[in-house]
């Protein structure tokens, strides 16, 4: 005979816990619990069913990070019911805040995440929990709806992060970006080396030098009938599917997770998959241009001069500092669009890694001070928190060159704001820059955002089109 359905109970105190689910004397224990010894989770084996209680102080923390609490309290419970095997769960929503259960639920989809394609035993070790089921007077089936689209999209980027390049290759990641598009009915063009080669990318072409494997350029467009906005918002991820460091060759450690360097791409890509799925009225582009950083007699070097597609000469300093290079030609292809604003994102410096760890990102941005202040609130609101950095002239200085136009490189310091200030050359439009080096990849599980590719700038980025959306 199957068994009653495994359940949260979600409750701010032991009074407002279902009478008809507990016994009094389950409801007497975690009264005595709670008041004496500050005890807040609970578990309760009912041989043919599972049993979570969990009580949520509502007034421990600020909103946004009570929301984080909530996320990581998630987390745990998903780890929990894996654990005791389950494969569904229902939450009882007993709360009064509108989005406390919200949270949780959150956290227990993105902490579900596994990448286990490569393992030849991963029956054994694959996640039970398929299902969860909410019963709540708060929370509106189309939230729950707008939920799935993201998690979705954060799945598909942290499945493509987590790829090795033995399996995305440029021309890979291209393919599952066109086969992302068309499940969702966005527009896209994949452009080809002759393509590129006609428009004269020479960024995106130096890199590719060394490789043996051709670049590509996607061209992602979402443009529904009910747009609010006229010119559209452009997004840009760096797609460097492999990064040796080319000819300034990295050392071993630092090659070891360089599968991710297309992180930025990936998240670029499931973001407009997840604004067209939820039918946002947004219209969008998403730009991507991919190569790996490889070394044979035809690869880029130190001295080497460089001509963009915007004919701007690009002296070389380092061949490790190739994504600005891809970038730069991809910002220039934006101006086609007329954007209202473009967002890059892109493991870009060392230097953001090291100002500020792996709990946010560094961002910068030139005439768009009102769209950056709604952006850097939608990352304290979904916790993948932005960090400025200045944009001073003073640090243009540093990039010029006496051989060309400019150093595609600046100093020893300031890394991650001479990068900023490189692309900025190219843009001629409203513009913000997000170096998310540190947030991108974990080696370590990482509560919700799981282990490897985390997906970080799905969220943020979505809730940023949502916030347009509704601003307009």
């Amino acid at each position: 005979m199957e068994g009653l359905p495994n359940v949260i109970v979600l409750a701010d105190k032991p009074a407002n816990l279902p009478a008809g689910l507990l016994t009094p004397t389950e409801i007497a224990y975690i009264t005595n619990q709670f008041e004496v010894h500050e005890k807040n989770q609970f578990e309760f084996n009912k041989f043919d069913h599972w049993q979570f209680i969990h009580l949520l102080d509502l007034e421990e923390h600020t909103p946004f990070k009570r929301a984080e609490s909530l996320r990581k309290a998630g987390d745990k419970l998903a780890q929990s019911l894996n654990e005791q095997k389950c494969e569904s769960v229902t939450i009882i929503d007993c709360l009064t805040e509108n989005n406390a259960t919200f949270y949780l639920i959150e956290g227990i989809a993105l902490g579900n995440y596994q990448f286990l394609k490569y393992q030849t035993k991963a029956a054994d070790k694959r996640n039970t929990l398929k299902e969860v089921i909410i019963i709540s007077q708060i929370i509106k089936q189309a939230s729950i709806d707008e939920l799935n689209c993201v998690i979705e999209a954060v799945w598909m980027a942290r499945d493509l992060i987590n790829e090795p390049n033995s399996t995305l290759t440029a021309t890979h990641l291209s393919d599952a970006l066109s086969d992302m598009a068309h499940k969702v009915g966005i527009k896209v063009e994949v452009f080809n080396q002759k393509k590129i080669e006609s428009l004269k990318m020479g960024g995106l072409l130096a890199v590719n030098r060394g490789s043996e494997e051709p670049a590509t350029f996607t061209v992602m467009e979402y443009n529904p009938q009910n747009a609010v906005n006229k010119q559209p918002f452009v997004l840009v991820g760096k797609g460097v599917v492999f990064d040796t460091g080319g000819n300034s060759l990295k050392p071993t450690g630092s090659m070891k997770t360089m599968k991710s360097d297309m992180a930025g791409a990936a998240v670029v890509g499931a973001t407009i998959y997840a604004i067209a799925r939820a039918h946002l009225p947004v219209h969008v582009v998403a730009l991507i241009p991919s190569t790996d950083n490889r070394i044979n007699s035809k690869a880029l070097v130190p001295d080497d001069i460089i001509t963009i597609s915007d004919e701007t000469t690009v002296e070389i300093i380092n061949t490790d500092a190739e994504g600005r290079l891809i970038l730069a030609d991809a910002l220039v292809y934006a101006k086609h669009f007329n954007p209202m604003l473009v967002i890059d994102l892109a493991t870009l410096t060392g230097s953001a890694a090291s100002a500020i760890g792996n709990v946010g990102a560094v961002a910068m941005h030139n005439d768009s001070e009102n769209y950056y202040d709604t952006l850097s609130d939608c990352g304290f609101k979904v916790h993948e928190r932005l960090v400025a950095f200045p944009m001073w002239d003073d640090y243009a200085e540093m990039l010029k060159s006496d051989i060309a136009d400019i150093k595609q490189l600046g100093g020893k310091s300031a890394g991650a704001i001479t990068a900023a200030k490189f692309l900025e050359h190219f843009t001629d439009y409203p513009w913000i820059h997000i170096d998310m080096a540190g947030t991108s990849f974990s080696e370590k599980r990482d509560s919700y955002r799981g282990l490897g590719g985390s997906g970080f700038g799905v969220r943020l980025l979505f809730d940023f089109a949502k916030e347009l959306a509704e601003e307009d």
